[in-house]
């Protein structure tokens, strides 16, 4: 190996232990060196001084809505965003798109879509629902990384709740095809319940829909997820904690044998309740905001390391359907993935968590948990997917700065850490000098079994 067709110089590469001053060489889309002063030349030379290098980010948690509801997002778009924000791999969810990604028709369609127009490298996720246990097999043939269900209803029709039932018996199938589950945790009945309370004494405020949906509704699913987990021995994942005693629960369960894991979304780690009455129906989510101690909760998991992964739940739609005078009828969800990095570094220094960590947390361990066994270090053999970043650089989101496709979110006006320089996939660089490379073509990626 004399010749690379890349060397980024000079940078301060970010890796799972800490920060170290060394150049990266790649040849073939793949890391292939990591070291002080490479003695190697190369078809292109990066400077990277003053710069921090990152691995590309992987963000399991996308809607990017394709096909079927493109007036909200597309998958250009949403990937552009995430490039743009320091991301080379998502993973789509099987929900708000149309057809939903529940068998393998659904799946091709998406495929086909992804692979249309997708600037960074991807993967999907299925849909576990009622019926469909027995097409489980089909998706896992076509390269699913793994399974969502919801433990209370979507907000989507034709996605609907698993009954315990389905949720058993999917979690049985889901352990022989060694796939893993994603659960959405929150108590059906009691959201129910309070939900029509609520409705008939004609309450429809943001402090009414958050009273609709208590922490306590989210524990309770968590506890009995965890011990279908246990009883199935299928490998699951909790969607977007919004609790301290949420994350403290898995930690538990871990503890005690079951392979289970949780993640975290910003918006949890920034916001309270006390911010959504300010925020309308931008901050309007399910769970909801929590508490002040619940946030600072979860920033404390992060530095002890039981709470180790951060990913955006994008979950776009127009402005119009974030508009209105009942809360309750308003969407759920909160566009972000293209500020997800920036917003943890500024925030991370106020817990003394470096930029190692924040790396982690949004790639490293996202990429080991779910199997894509190629991404998320800056290592040798390795994709070579990398975030340069300067992170002298601080600033705000802006909505005129978003790619998505509508361009607004309830972070605009958030402060950041660290401007993106560039963005390479497998190499190639997709966003450099404020620019996507439009042209660019990410890959599809399967979970390595």
């Amino acid at each position: 190996m004399s010749e690379l067709d890349v060397v980024v110089r000079g940078g301060h590469v970010v890796t799972g232990s800490g920060v170290a001053f060394v150049d990266v060489g790649i040849l073939d889309g793949r890391i292939a060196a990591v070291g002080a002063d490479l003695a190697f030349s190369a078809a292109e030379v990066i400077d990277a001084t003053g710069l921090h290098v990152f691995p590309g980010g992987v963000d399991s948690h996308v809607h990017f809505n394709e096909p079927g509801r493109t007036e909200w997002e597309t998958i250009a778009n949403g990937s552009a965003a995430l490039a743009a924000g320091g991301y080379t791999t998502f993973v789509d969810m099987p929900l708000n798109s149309r057809p939903v990604t529940v068998e393998g028709a659904a799946f091709d369609a998406k495929l086909r879509a992804a692979e249309a127009s997708s600037v960074v490298d991807f993967g999907l996720w299925g849909g576990l629902v009622p019926g469909n246990v027995e097409r489980l097999e089909e998706l896992v043939e076509r390269g699913v990384i793994g399974f969502k269900a919801f433990m209370c209803p979507s907000g989507v029709d034709d996605f609907p709740a698993c009954d315990d039932h389905t949720l058993r018996e999917g979690m049985k199938r889901i352990a022989r095809l060694d796939s893993v589950l994603l659960l959405h945790a929150e108590d059906a009945a009691m959201i129910d319940e309070l939900t029509r309370r609520a409705i008939r004494a004609g309450k429809k405020s943001a402090r009414d829909f958050v009273r609709s949906r208590p922490a306590t509704a989210e524990l309770e699913a968590i506890s009995h997820a965890i011990s279908l987990a246990g009883e199935t021995g299928c490998r699951a994942h909790i969607v977007h904690v919004s609790t301290a005693r949420g994350v403290e629960l898995v930690r538990d369960a871990q503890a005690g044998g079951v392979d289970i894991s949780c993640e975290t979304c910003p918006h949890y780690l920034l916001y309270t309740e006390d911010d959504l009455e300010r925020l309308g129906g931008l901050g309007k989510c399910a769970p909801p905001f929590r508490t002040r101690k619940d946030r600072d909760g979860l920033w404390q998991a992060m530095s002890d390391g039981t709470l180790d992964m951060v990913v955006s739940d994008h979950s776009p739609s127009t402005v119009e359907l974030k508009q209105g005078n009942d809360f309750f009828k308003l969407w759920g969800g909160i566009a972000g993935c293209q500020s997800t990095r920036q917003l943890l570094l500024w925030q991370a220094r106020a817990h003394s968590i470096g930029p190692a960590a924040i790396s982690a947390a949004t790639a490293g361990n996202i990429a080991r948990r779910f199997g894509l066994a190629s991404k998320g270090a800056v290592a040798v053999g390795f994709d070579a997917d990398l975030w340069l970043a300067d992170l002298s650089i601080e600033g705000v989101v802006r909505g005129q700065d978003l790619l998505y496709r509508n361009p607004f979110s309830a972070y605009e006006g958030r402060p950041t850490r660290g401007r993106t320089v560039r963005t390479l996939v497998r190499g190639q660089t997709v966003y450099g000098d404020g620019r996507i490379d439009r042209s660019s073509r990410g890959r599809f990626i399967r979970p390595a079994r």
